[in-house]
């Protein structure tokens, strides 16, 4: 405000350099004894509203306006007398900031708990942004601001987003399905959201401009999980899956030479059946078919009844199709072994390998069936 000497009239107004406030009072601390004809000069960007003597007298728009009040220079400070030289006249004029209030943040402080029809009961967090803009300045003050003499967006950011979370909890729990389908929905929950909204900012002369939502995320866990969901749906059937990959490796070993090679093809052969125990004792409960013309074929491990066709028995996993067997105690040995899995008797390295008439593949000397093709020697 311009200067206070009781003999010049004021010249009023406002800049804001902050460019948060909302509103601005002059004068800032109590009340003042603005004089009859007192300049007011409001922007485009504001509105003046004027207080005198505890009333909002009048609501200014853009331009140069002249107050009215009845502190007359020089004589109301002679009539003051009995007050102490103050006016009892009192009045105060609020700048009001008009411009939409941008990038004013809000969101969910605690996570909310949410029943998801796929993945049950959750908890989720919502972020964005939200503009306004004051667009009833009276009473916006009387119902906001009070008596304040700075009213900054700070003051009123934390209410309003109580507010928006508030009305976007029971929007999600009406219309929300599963968190899946979500960020598809973002633009029709925003225009929901902010048709709901704009009721309540409208009790205190305001005007929600707009509303995004930028995420709506669960908790790390929940995410997790979503993310474990996505691999199992790669593949359907997990045990063709192991099968397949057992096989190779146990292909690329049978491949390898040298004595790296052997190795890892005993040790993947004393693996294999281990691997495939779970998958067969699944079909454990399946009736061994009979060999024609006699009884049904057991495993020499076991014991226990197993299908003609079964490569390894389902109930202790032991390897039934034979490639070489221990010249001592009669074990199975896997392909290329130099030594036997149970009792550790080597494996002669003088063994002339034996060529399939079928197929041509070279076996070991002491190999009963073919490696590559299965034929008996």
């Amino acid at each position: 405000m311009g200067t206070n000497n009781i003999f010049f009239l004021e010249v009023i107004e406002w800049f804001d350099d902050t460019g948060k406030e909302l509103v601005h009072r002059i004068p800032e601390q109590g009340s003042g004894e603005i004089k009859y004809g007192a300049q007011l000069t409001v922007r485009e960007s504001q509105a003046g509203v004027f207080f005198y003597k505890g009333k909002a007298v009048e609501a200014f728009g853009p331009g140069r306006h002249t107050l009215k009040t009845a502190n007359i220079p020089l004589l109301t400070k002679m009539v003051s007398l009995p007050w102490g030289m103050t006016s009892p006249l009192r009045a105060e004029v609020y700048m009001v900031n008009m411009k939409v209030f941008t990038n004013l943040k809000w969101g969910t402080r605690d996570p909310v708990a949410f029943r998801d029809d796929e993945l049950g009961l959750i908890r989720l967090r919502a972020f964005g942004i939200f503009n306004f803009q004051v667009v009833q300045p009276v009473l916006f003050i009387n119902s906001l601001v009070g008596t304040q003499g700075v009213f900054t967006t700070e003051a009123v950011e934390a209410y309003l987003n109580r507010v928006i979370v508030s009305r976007f909890n029971d929007f999600m729990g009406e219309s929300i399905d599963t968190i899946l389908n979500l960020p598809a929905k973002y633009d029709e929950l925003s225009g929901s959201l902010a048709d709901r909204l704009e009721k309540e900012f409208s009790y205190f002369g305001l005007s929600l401009q707009n509303i995004y939502i930028n995420s709506i995320t669960p908790p790390p866990e929940v995410q997790s999980a979503i993310d474990d969901r996505s691999r199992m749906g790669l593949f359907q059937d997990l045990d063709k899956l192991t099968r397949m990959k057992a096989a190779m490796a146990l292909e690329k070993a049978s491949e390898s030479e040298g004595g790296a090679g052997a190795g890892m093809g005993t040790g993947l052969g004393l693996m294999m059946p281990a691997m495939f125990s779970q998958y067969f004792a699944k079909q454990g409960n399946r009736t061994a078919t009979p060999v024609s013309g006699g009884e049904a074929p057991a495993c020499p491990e076991c014991h226990q009844a197993v299908d003609v066709d079964a490569k390894f028995c389902p109930h202790c996993g032991h390897q039934l199709l034979v490639f070489q067997k221990c010249e001592k105690c009669g074990k199975n040995l896997s392909p290329h072994a130099r030594f036997c899995s149970r009792c550790g008797h080597p494996v002669a390295d003088t063994a002339k390998e034996k060529v399939c008439p079928k197929c041509g593949a070279e076996n070991l000397g002491g190999a009963v069936y073919c490696n590559q093709c299965g034929e008996k020697y």
